[in-house]
């Protein structure tokens, strides 16, 4: 008995979101629409494009057949912006109608590979000397997150970085930090320095009586071995904090 063959519409979401889009099995011309998309981005760069238009290219893979245009823009206007679209949570992306695990893959992996680029900026030269760069990969990685996040980058002699790790994940409002722990893993890195990093997910990088004292508890136990504290930063949403500028280290 022969059988029916399957269409990829049935298969279900996967690595590409193939389900039409509502009025889009008729759409004449996104083909053409993309190749104008792909000649603006090679041509002018990314500059000369509308942040939907970045999602459209990223997301065409997944829509092979589809106008990729009514997602991209379906997704900046529940986020906000583009910025805000790829640090959202898979889970997240995928409450917006048609985009599914494919898609929200695509575009976790467009975040990693932007916070990827960079972490490695940020480590092409000692710390002290890169700062900028530094709070832009710590803002991208930090200041979107909906709960706290305590992160160390642990520093050799020269102060570059030897590992950028994340040590805990609290509340929105508070992370457990447990100094010891600080201090044990920079022996294990041989580290001789280090800068702490949180986040505020209320946008306020104003630090709390209970940042100030964990600061005091971790630049004590660093120092008993030797090990100095360069700073502690507190990224909230477009500001941030250095204990060291406001005299509180």
């Amino acid at each position: 008995m022969a059988r029916r063959p399957r269409h990829f519409a049935e298969a279900g979401p996967g690595l590409l979101d193939l389900a039409p889009l509502p009025g889009s099995e008729a759409v004449p011309g996104h083909l053409g629409h993309r190749e104008r998309i792909r000649e603006k981005l090679l041509g002018r760069g990314a500059e000369a494009l509308a942040e939907y238009e970045i999602l459209e290219v990223l997301l065409f893979a997944n829509y092979p057949r589809q106008d990729t245009k009514p997602v991209a823009k379906a997704l900046i206007a529940r986020f906000g912006s583009l910025a805000r679209v790829l640090a959202a949570r898979p889970e997240e992306l995928q409450e917006v109608e048609r985009v599914g695990p494919g898609a929200a893959a695509t575009i976790k992996a467009a975040n990693a590979a932007a916070l990827h680029m960079l972490r490695a900026e940020a480590k092409e030269q000692p710390v002290l000397n890169n700062w900028d760069r530094l709070l832009a990969y710590l803002t991208a990685a930090l200041a979107r997150e909906p709960i706290e996040q305590f992160r160390v980058i642990f520093l050799d002699t020269r102060n570059r970085m030897i590992a950028d790790e994340a040590q805990a994940r609290g509340t929105v409002n508070h992370t457990p930090v447990y100094p010891r722990e600080v201090v044990k893993r920079a022996l294990e890195l041989g580290a001789t320095a280090l800068i702490l990093v949180h986040n505020h997910p209320s946008g306020d990088p104003t630090p709390s009586r209970a940042d100030v004292e964990m600061t005091a508890e971790v630049k004590a136990a660093a120092a008993a071995l030797g090990i100095v504290l360069h700073d502690h930063l507190i990224i909230g949403n477009g500001r941030h904090l250095s204990f060291r500028r406001e005299g509180l280290l």
